[in-house]
């Protein structure tokens, strides 16, 4: 065949060399449901009957723009203007993949190493490579890169971190038989997370604005990581939060990560977004992925290049920090593009829109009978305490068109002590209208 050149014999003696039998022993750690589940799906329908099947599921989507949002948790609902898609749907842009030849790849070269500025600017880092995955996934090649560096192999997760962040990290520290511990989650503070570092510890890996939504001080945590030749890894799931707050690089953090969504990137359903990753530049040869960096020809003519690549497809493979297949490039793009529009005036006007109106959201929902809000400080994300099982809560809010925000038995499933939590998100697109829906269908449901 075209596209299977390799003859039976070919792939017995591939198994051979890799010590397995059948193809499917290549997929054990794969959970069997997850193999070739059976799709409820019709069969056998012209394109006519498919658009319209296609059109009734689509009917059956609450969009974020249908109604009053205040869902967060890591994808934020932020006005991105028409600017960045007519930009980044430039053909040269649009199909534009990973620089492979990178002395011809000029242009996407130049809008990576602006990405990078602008990426080492906002974490206060000395720098930034040319984007992840996202949020998560950075997180995990942190916790790696500082196994490297330190050569330790203890990770501790703070129970603010995201709980999905906390998966991904364990996922990927699991396969090189890495220890990962985490503080007890507790909307009331950060846990034990300072006492539990020692002289084994690799890194703490702490997010501010945490899950709950406390902006965290990290300089503390950090000294007491130095102290025990640790690293500090901040993550940061709001990026416009870099609007107002401190930086994490000035408060002592050494590795730097966050979930760049929020500028340039529509929420998606989920994906595919665009992680951030920042560090100390004496750290930089064990960074992950890519960095461009800025030269001259031997015209003496600006030009850029890629300064360093980690991966076994430009190294030698004993030698490469990651596999990072690619460098979310359109999303990287839009999210150049709409920090260009922005500048730090409008960065710090933007956040401090979206820090009105978390205020605005916390003094009303505050007013209703039972709900108690449990944060002395946030950015645009707080937590309450509702009277009653908060899933069951945004259900119904859910029935009534509005979505609610997150619930903390859907972070934290069978922690009974964190059903009752619902942790809401306003931007600078929720209007005083939408609060003033969701205090009047929260006390109908309460």
């Amino acid at each position: 065949m075209r596209y299977l050149p390799l003859s039976d014999a070919d792939r017995a003696e591939m198994r051979r060399t890799v010590g397995v039998e059948t193809i499917d022993e290549l997929f054990s750690d794969v959970p069997k449901d997850a193999l070739n589940p059976v799709l409820d799906l019709p069969d056998h329908k012209g394109e006519l009957e498919v658009e319209r099947i296609m059109r009734g599921l689509s009917a059956k989507n609450h969009a974020a723009s249908d109604g009053p949002f205040f869902a967060g948790c890591g994808a934020y609902k932020h006005h991105v203007p028409a600017t960045v898609d007519h930009i980044i749907q430039r053909s040269e842009f649009l199909t534009a993949y990973t620089p492979y030849q990178p002395e011809i790849a000029q242009g996407t070269l130049q809008y990576l190493f602006e990405f990078q500025t602008q990426v080492a600017e906002l974490t206060g880092m000395e720098v930034a490579n040319a984007s992840m995955y996202d949020g998560s996934t950075a997180a995990a090649e942190a916790a790696l890169m500082a196994r490297r560096i330190t050569k330790r192999k203890k990770v501790l997760c703070s129970g603010g971190l995201h709980p999905h962040y906390a998966q991904v990290i364990h996922t990927n520290s699991e396969l090189i038989d890495d220890e990962v511990i985490e503080a007890p989650s507790s909307p009331d503070g950060q846990g034990s997370i300072m006492e539990m570092i020692d002289d084994q510890t690799s890194c703490i890996v702490v997010q501010s604005p945490d899950v709950f939504g406390h902006v965290r001080d990290l300089s503390a945590l950090a000294e007491k990581a130095h102290e025990h030749g640790a690293l500090l890894i901040a993550v940061v799931t709001e990026a416009v939060s870099f609007g107002l707050l401190k930086s994490p690089g000035s408060q002592g953090a050494d590795i730097v990560v966050a979930e760049g969504q929020s500028i340039g990137n529509a929420l998606n359903y989920g994906g595919p977004y665009v992680g951030l990753f920042a560090a100390r530049q004496k750290h930089v040869r064990h960074m992950p992925g890519r960095l461009c960096g800025e030269t001259v020809d031997a015209e003496g003519k600006r030009g850029f290049v890629l300064t360093l690549s980690t991966r076994e497809q430009h190294i030698r493979r004993d030698k490469a920090t990651s596999n990072i297949c690619t460098n979310s490039g359109l999303c990287s793009l839009a999210f150049t593009v709409h920090m260009s529009l922005l500048g730090g005036t409008g960065l710090r006007r933007l956040a401090m829109l979206n820090h009105e109106a978390a205020c605005k959201a916390a003094d009303a929902l505050s007013q209703v009978e039972g709900v108690e809000v449990l944060n002395e400080s946030f950015f645009n994300e707080f937590t309450l305490r509702l009277p009653k099982d908060a899933a069951e809560v945004t259900e119904a809010l859910a029935q009534r068109g509005i979505v609610a925000g997150v619930p903390g038995g859907r972070l934290w499933p069978g922690e009974d002590d964190l059903a009752n939590l619902l942790i809401v998100a306003a931007t600078e697109v929720t209007t005083d209208d939408d609060i003033a829906a969701l205090k009047s269908a929260l006390e109908e449901v309460l």
